[in-house]
């Protein structure tokens, strides 16, 4: 369905832990094989991780995502798209439902109606995930604040980005460029139940080979930070 092919391997699934620390640190423990993981997908499951893990959202509702991406998400083959003499000043959605990690999203948030939109921007790296879904009734601000806080302080590479004052107020992929960690943040429309949660990364770091190395650490028994505490190439 996704990939447009039968799987090449199916026997093999069952040996593999899905590469995100932040939603299977303790399997990674030891283990022998696991998958690298979608770099969009990373993006919309760390920004939905504190709604899902605090019981938040409406599971079966609608859940919206959106996800700004810089060109090195095109891979190692080159495009036309991906020229950035064609890419300058580009605000392009090319794929606005059915991307194939929106199955990772299905599979780890334990979602039914998920939508994923794809949209290219000028940037070189970067991915921003903003998350539109609906709050369970009576879920308050003071809900998600307990919740992302856990997320934060749960997870070593994730950060809480809400301010009310300054350039940074909620998570931007400049301020991540070159490290590990993922920002995320939210805001919630009381009125209507509306949450919107956002989440940056850096595809080629938390999105690809930072989160690759995070496993490594987990399945040798070494510090989970170990190599990855870099914070980041702002403002260079």
């Amino acid at each position: 369905k996704w990939y447009g092919s039968p799987h090449a391997a199916p026997e093999g699934l069952p040996k593999f832990v899905y590469g995100l620390p932040e939603l299977h640190r303790a399997e990674m423990a030891g283990a022998s094989y696991i998958s690298g993981v979608g770099c969009n997908a990373t993006a919309a499951n760390l920004a939905l991780l504190p709604l899902v893990q605090g019981g938040l959202i409406e599971l079966a509702a609608p859940t919206y995502i959106e996800i700004k991406v810089g060109s090195s998400e095109s891979g190692a083959e080159g495009n036309s798209g991906s020229l950035h003499a064609e890419r300058a000043n580009v605000v392009r959605t090319f794929s606005a439902f059915g991307h194939r990690h929106t199955a990772e999203i299905i599979q780890e948030m334990g979602m039914t109606n998920a939508s994923l939109t794809m949209t290219a921007v000028d940037l070189v790296r970067g991915a921003l995930a903003t998350v539109h879904a609906t709050v369970k009734p009576g879920v308050t601000n003071k809900d998600l604040w307990k919740a992302y806080r856990a997320a934060a302080n749960e997870n070593p590479f994730i950060r809480l980005v809400k301010e009310q004052r300054g350039i940074y107020r909620v998570p931007e992929p400049k301020i991540v460029f070159g490290s590990n960690y993922a920002d995320i943040g939210f805001e919630l429309d009381e009125s209507n139940g509306h949450v919107v949660s956002i989440c940056a990364i850096d595809n080629l770091m938390k999105g690809a080979s930072g989160t690759a190395v995070q496993c490594m650490n987990l399945m040798m028994g070494w510090d989970e930070t170990l190599g990855l505490e870099f914070t980041g190439l702002h403002p260079i």
